[in-house]
C-alpha cells in the first residue's frame, strides 16, 4: 500500500471516529429529550441523560428491558407498543402522542417519534426513539379549556340570574302589587261598613298590608342582587353607587365610590364581572372586616382599567396570606383572569384589606 493511500484511509477512519464521538457527545448532552435505541424486538439498548430525567430509570435499570414498560396498561392491552414498532418498520418513521408511565408510576404526556434503523443491505437493526415530555403544555391546554368552560358556565349563570330577576320583578312583583291593591280596596270597603267590634279585623288587614310591603321589598332586593337593572340601564358606575347605598343601609358601613375617568363603555361580561368582584368584596367586609368605611375606586389609564376596594377594618393577622379558596377570592380571581387581568390582595393587622384588579381596556370595552 502506498503511503498516500494509507494516510487517506487513516484520515478517513479518524474522521469517522471523530463524527461518532461528536454524535455520542450530542446525545449525552441533550437533557430535554429522551433519546435511546431499541433492538428489533423493542428492547432498550441505549439510554441518554434526557431519558433518565424524563422517565426516572437509570441505564442499569432499563437497558435490556422491553420499551412497553413506558406504556399504560390500557395501551399494552390494546397492543399499542407492537403496533408502533410495526408501523415504524414498514413506513420508516411513526409519530405518536399520549400518556406514558414513569418509573415511579406517575404519568407524563409525551410526543414520541420512532425511526427504523437499517444497515446498507436494508436489514432492520433496530429503532431510534425520541420522546419529549409535553406534560406542562398538556396541563396548560387543559387549564385553558377549563377556564373557557368556566367562563361559559359563569355567563350561563349570569343569563339565568338575569332571567329569574326579570321574572321576579315582572311576574311576582306585579302579583304582589295587585294583591296589595285588592287588599287596600277591601280595607276601604270594610272601614265604611263594619261596626266597632270589627275594628280588630281591620287592624289585622292593615298588618297583612304591611307584610305585603315587606315582601315586595324583599322581592325587589333579591331580584336586584341577582341582576341589578341599573347595571344594564345606566352602566357600571351607577350600579356601584346603587350597591354602595344599599350596603350602607343594610349594614351601617359607609361606602364611598370614586370614578376617576370618563364613564367606561364596557361590554356585558366585563360590567357584570367587575360588579361581582365589588359585590363579593363588600360581602367579605360585612362578614369579617368590622370596618367603618369602604372606598371603591374605578379608574382608567395607560390602556388599563383599575378597580380598587379598600376597607379600614381589622385586616388579616400578621403573617397570614389570603388563600384563593377563602372569602370568595377564587371567584374574584377567575372573573378577572377571564378578562385578561390580574387581581391582588394586600392586608396587614389593623389596616384593613385592599383588593386591586387591573384589566386591559382592549378586552373589556363594548364594540361599536
Amino acid at each position: 500500500m502506498q503511503q498516500g493511500s494509507f494516510d487517506q484511509s487513516t484520515s478517513r477512519n479518524l474522521s469517522n471516529i471523530d463524527i461518532e464521538h461528536r454524535y455520542r457527545l450530542l446525545i449525552e448532552t441533550v437533557q430535554d429529550y429522551a433519546i435511546f435505541m431499541l433492538d428489533p424486538s423493542g428492547n432498550v439498548t441505549s439510554w441518554n441523560p434526557g431519558a433518565q430525567r424524563a422517565k426516572g430509570y437509570s441505564p442499569d435499570e432499563i437497558v435490556g428491558r422491553h420499551f412497553s414498560v413506558f406504556y399504560t396498561d390500557e395501551d399494552i392491552a390494546a397492543g399499542k407498543p407492537a403496533q408502533l414498532l410495526a408501523a415504524a418498520a414498514s413506513q420508516g418513521r411513526v409519530e405518536d402522542e399520549g400518556w406514558r408511565v414513569r418509573k415511579d408510576g406517575s404519568r407524563l404526556w409525551a410526543n414520541v417519534v420512532i425511526t427504523a434503523v437499517h444497515d446498507q443491505d436494508g436489514t432492520l437493526l433496530g429503532f431510534a426513539k425520541i420522546t419529549r415530555d409535553m406534560t406542562e403544555r398538556r396541563r396548560l391546554e387543559e387549564l385553558e379549556r377549563a377556564s373557557g368552560a368556566s367562563a361559559l358556565v359563569q355567563q350561563a349563570r349570569e343569563n339565568e340570574q338575569k332571567r329569574i330577576a326579570r321574572e321576579l320583578h315582572d311576574d311576582l312583583g306585579q302579583q304582589i302589587t295587585a294583591l296589595k291593591m285588592t287588599l287596600a280596596l277591601h280595607e276601604a270597603e270594610m272601614a265604611q261598613r263594619v261596626r266597632k267590634e270589627g275594628l280588630g279585623l281591620l287592624r289585622s288587614i292593615r298588618e297583612i298590608d304591611g307584610q305585603i310591603d315587606a315582601m315586595a321589598t324583599s322581592v325587589r332586593r333579591i331580584a336586584s342582587d341577582l341582576r341589578p337593572p341599573v347595571l344594564d340601564d345606566l352602566g357600571l358606575e351607577a350600579a356601584l353607587e346603587w350597591m354602595a347605598e344599599g350596603f350602607e343601609q343594610r349594614y351601617g358601613v359607609f361606602v364611598r365610590c370614586e370614578t376617576r375617568s370618563e364613564p367606561l363603555r364596557l361590554n356585558d361580561v366585563a360590567a357584570i364581572s367587575l360588579y361581582r368582584v365589588v359585590q363579593e368584596a363588600l360581602t367579605n367586609v360585612a362578614r369579617h372586616a368590622q370596618a367603618n368605611e369602604v372606598l371603591v375606586t374605578l379608574s382608567a389609564d395607560d390602556g388599563h382599567c383599575h378597580l380598587r376596594i379598600h376597607d379600614d377594618g381589622v385586616g388579616l393577622p400578621e403573617g397570614t396570606t389570603p388563600r384563593t379558596d377563602c372569602f370568595g377570592l377564587l371567584g374574584m380571581h377567575e372573573r378577572i383572569s377571564q378578562l385578561g387581568g390580574v387581581l391582588s390582595v394586600d392586608s396587614s393587622p389593623g389596616r384593613g384589606v385592599t383588593i386591586t384588579a387591573r384589566v386591559p381596556l382592549s378586552r373589556i370595552m363594548a364594540q361599536g
